[in-house]
């Protein structure tokens, strides 16, 4: 039997991560024995955190770790569980734990998983530098600057490279658990489990859940005064060349300095502000799509269905149908 470490890191938690990933395997534990798969349970179940102290989640929920982490020498997998609130915080509380799934990799070769905004604790293990990683949309721009060394996957809900897992954002985490049972059990404990779950297997993308604020966490002001400049003319013929006039400098070092401040080139803000209230049109209207794509600046429609697909991983028409109450009715 090989065993599973399910981590419940000190500070704010999301509980459904716990209590959603214990069930799912033990839900597959007890499938692939009923089918005669297995004559036992595939994975030992452990609830570790930093000491065996119980952990308050949402101010309500007490959460007790069946055993610290000094009392597993050895593990085969480690899910950790997301954590929200001051991410810079948990990081801080959490530096034995992060050491601890370092040498559970190093000396046991123990694959690991993060789920959610736990790519952090992940990405502070060095484990993942060189490598790809998925995590909750809203922290994208955070995650970036803070961990250089690894390729994030914007898109992604869930991305693996070489043993080392991570999940897009909130509820992704059940598809990043029914994917890995689907590898520990085989696909057919996993589609048991996705349907006893009822969840919406072999989903792999998270950009239609995006919501686009505009990126000004920074301190470049005058890069700030022009993302306002694009959010409020986004219906205009805008340019990366007159964008660089009004920032009084040359093109080159425009588009360096707003690549650094936003993650994304001018050309491509203007089009995610652009994108995110055709989507809003599309949420709340039954404008048809070429009334949509003239009122955020468009006018070639092929351009427009292709730029709509590539931020949100569905075509107009798709989008609308599922977002749009009306249109998903009629």
């Amino acid at each position: 039997m090989k065993h599973l470490s399910i981590l419940i890191p000190e500070g704010d938690l999301i509980l459904d991560t716990i209590v959603g990933t214990l069930n799912l395997f033990k839900m597959a534990n007890s499938y692939s024995k009923r089918i005669g798969k297995t004559q036992e349970d595939v994975f030992a179940l452990d609830l570790v955190g930093l000491t065996k102290e119980p952990i308050i989640c949402h101010k309500f929920f007490e959460v007790k770790p069946t055993k610290s982490l000094e009392e597993v020498d050895t593990t085969n997998v480690v899910v950790i569980s997301s954590i929200t609130g001051n991410i810079d915080q948990a990081l801080e509380k959490n530096e034995s734990l992060i050491n601890w799934i370092r040498m559970q990799r190093i000396k046991n070769d123990a694959e690991v998983v993060s789920l959610c905004r736990s790519a952090f604790i992940l990405a502070e293990t060095g484990l993942l530098n060189g490598k790809s990683c998925a995590t909750h949309w809203a922290v994208h721009q955070k995650f970036e600057k803070k961990y250089e060394k690894i390729q994030l996957m914007p898109e992604k809900i869930i991305s693996e490279d070489n043993g080392i897992y991570s999940s897009g954002g909130a509820y992704s985490f059940l598809n990043m658990i029914v994917y890995l049972i689907e590898r520990y059990y085989g696909r057919e404990v996993a589609i048991w489990c996705s349907k006893m779950g009822e969840i919406d297997f072999d989903r792999i993308n998270q950009n239609q859940f995006i919501i686009f604020n505009g990126q000004k966490d920074h301190a470049d002001e005058s890069i700030k005064e022009v993302q306002l400049y694009i959010e409020k003319n986004f219906e205009e013929k805008l340019s990366v060349d007159e964008l660089a006039k009004m920032f009084a400098g040359s093109n080159r070092n425009f588009i360096r300095r707003f690549k650094k401040a936003t993650s994304n080139t001018p050309f491509e803000y203007i089009q995610r502000v652009r994108i995110e209230v055709a989507k809003k049109n599309f949420e709340s209207s039954t404008s048809n799509i070429n009334e949509v794509m003239y009122s955020v600046g468009y006018n070639d429609e092929k351009a427009f269905r292709k730029t709509f697909k590539k931020y949100t991983g569905l075509s107009p028409f798709e989008y609308r149908k599922k977002f749009n109450r009306e249109m998903a009715f009629s």
